[in-house]
């Protein structure tokens, strides 16, 4: 069991809960009674921690290692799954992971980043930043299931896309931007959920979706709160305020009307219990198919770009604009 930093009480009465097992087991001691009464102290302290967690601390549990990633959710999710690889243009991008999957009887695309399980699936999934060719195959994916009418799920979690001078190379710009456009207008169902880490185009370059969410202590912005303090500050010291004045947390995007919703984890976070969580989501998914596939396609178009211009806080200069027409 991993420990974050302000989990420290979790951790000492873990520790304090396995050694009174162990004296239990050595000397034949009924021990229940204290068992009981540290197990009740550990769901008090948990309570007490995740009940106000600041953005920092999400982060970080965005980030935890023993967090679900995608591939969880897509072998847990679908009894039938098929893996499809590359872009038929370059290769095939390890760090987005997608195919064709069925969920209680319902056929649909689904794809997401992927960031390994442990130190050497990272390093082979490039630790879920993709390259342009990742895009491109998730822009291939899409297209599939618009040919046969099959819903698409995106699974977001990176910490950016890939900012190799090999990306920028092969048009990493180009790919997320062709990406948005082509998602702006797919005939069928889009529904995208940030599960983990949402950064910058990284995370937008499969996120533009009829309805997005984002799990209870995940984050979505244009940088990482490090990233932001080091262009601030020239030092990463100050992260944990950078992600203060970000507001990245799904409360704020959701405020912000960036989100249509908050799916709540379960208490301690998704990796304290990833099948529950798996549970959890799968039965959004067909909650959310189940009302936006009765949609006529043309109007679930209009809704998605009706759904994307709203996005945002503007002013219109009426003098500006008469100046303007009188000058055209």
């Amino acid at each position: 069991m991993v420990f974050l930093d302000f989990e420290k009480p979790l951790e000492s009465l873990y520790e304090k809960l396995e050694k009174i097992k162990q004296v239990g087991e050595d000397g034949d001691i009924d021990v229940s009674q204290m068992i009981k009464e540290i197990e009740d102290k550990i769901k008090t302290t948990r309570k007490e921690i995740y009940s106000n967690l600041t953005g920092w601390q999400k982060v970080q549990l965005s980030r935890h290692p023993e967090r679900p990633y995608t591939l969880h959710y897509i072998e847990n999710m679908c009894k039938k799954f098929i893996e499809l690889h590359g872009d038929r243009y370059y290769k095939d991008d390890k760090a987005i992971v997608g195919g064709i999957g069925s969920i209680d009887g319902q056929t649909v695309v689904i794809l997401g980043h992927q960031k390994g399980v442990n130190t050497k699936m990272r390093q082979y999934r490039n630790f879920g930043m993709a390259n342009p060719e990742g895009y491109r195959k998730a822009l291939r994916l899409m297209k599939l299931a618009e040919r046969f009418n099959y819903p698409v799920i995106c699974l977001i979690d990176t910490p950016g896309a890939f900012p190799g001078l090999e990306a920028e190379e092969r048009g990493q710009a180009e790919a997320i931007a062709k990406n948005l456009i082509e998602m702006a207008q797919l005939r069928v169902p889009i529904l995208c959920y940030v599960i983990g880490e949402g950064a910058s185009g990284g995370a937008i370059g499969i996120g533009l979706g009829d309805r997005v969410f984002m799990m209870e202590n995940t984050w979505y912005s244009v940088i990482s709160p490090e990233s932001c303090s080091s262009i601030l500050w020239r030092s990463w010291d100050y992260k944990e305020q950078a992600a203060e004045a970000l507001k990245l947390t799904a409360d704020h995007m959701f405020d912000f009307g960036i989100i249509d919703g908050i799916i709540k984890e379960p208490l301690g976070g998704a990796h304290t219990a990833p099948e529950e969580m798996v549970k959890i989501l799968k039965r959004h998914i067909k909650k959310e198919l189940a009302e936006i596939s009765t949609k006529e396609t043309d109007t679930l178009i209009e809704e998605r770009i009706e759904k994307y211009s709203k996005i945002g806080i503007y002013e219109t200069d009426e003098a500006l604009l008469d100046a303007v027409r009188s000058a055209s």
